[in-house]
């Protein structure tokens, strides 16, 4: 790898955590010298703007989760194993998140940025598309293959799972109660077992 592109690449990963802890806004020049050891013209001779590093940073911690997902998802074969994927990632208590600190970085981009950034409103937006069309396609095959009634709305079914999930987040973080979390990741669970 060019010096250049291990240079950006170590101001991605070093400023994920600030970004998803403190949020666009919220993270400042210093926080990302503070993070990666680099000065501001560092930073600013691989990126033109902090717009650049949080877009690039949102990229790498979608990444991350996905490929957490993925490595869980790959254990089952069925349809049902794989939903109750995103149970056993996100159920994780928030202190032992195996996310980049700070949780779920859609959520987190998605709250931010709904007024005040559009191109990361867009990432989140385009993120939360693909997640639910994941669920869903998951459910048509488990419908496919007998796995799930036929009378189940996919769609909703999927918006239904999604919304559940952060919304779990949300409140346990907010309220800084792990136990809601747990709770609402076993009624997920239990949507997941009723599509048979």
């Amino acid at each position: 790898m060019p010096k250049a592109e291990e240079t950006k690449a170590h101001i991605i990963e070093k400023t994920a955590s600030v970004f998803n802890k403190k949020g666009f806004i919220g993270t400042t020049l210093s926080d990302m010298e503070a993070a990666t050891g680099l000065t501001k013209g560092s930073i600013y001779n691989n990126f033109a703007n902090k717009d650049e590093v949080a877009l690039a940073v949102f990229d790498y911690n979608l990444k991350k989760v996905n490929s957490l997902i993925q490595i869980e998802m790959d254990k089952h074969q069925s349809a049902k194993g794989k939903l109750l994927s995103y149970v056993k990632i996100y159920g994780t208590n928030v202190s032992d998140s195996p996310f980049t600190s700070g949780g779920c970085p859609i959520l987190n981009t998605a709250v931010e940025s709904d007024d005040t950034h559009p191109l990361l409103k867009k990432k989140a937006s385009n993120a939360i598309t693909t997640w639910l069309n994941k669920v869903a396609n998951l459910i048509k095959k488990g419908i496919e293959q007998k796995e799930f009634r036929s009378s189940i709305n996919s769609k909703e079914t999927a918006a239904l799972i999604v919304a559940s999930i952060e919304g779990a987040i949300m409140i346990s973080r907010v309220t800084g109660r792990p136990d809601y979390l747990k709770s609402i990741m076993n009624s997920i669970k239990k949507i997941i077992e009723d599509l048979e």
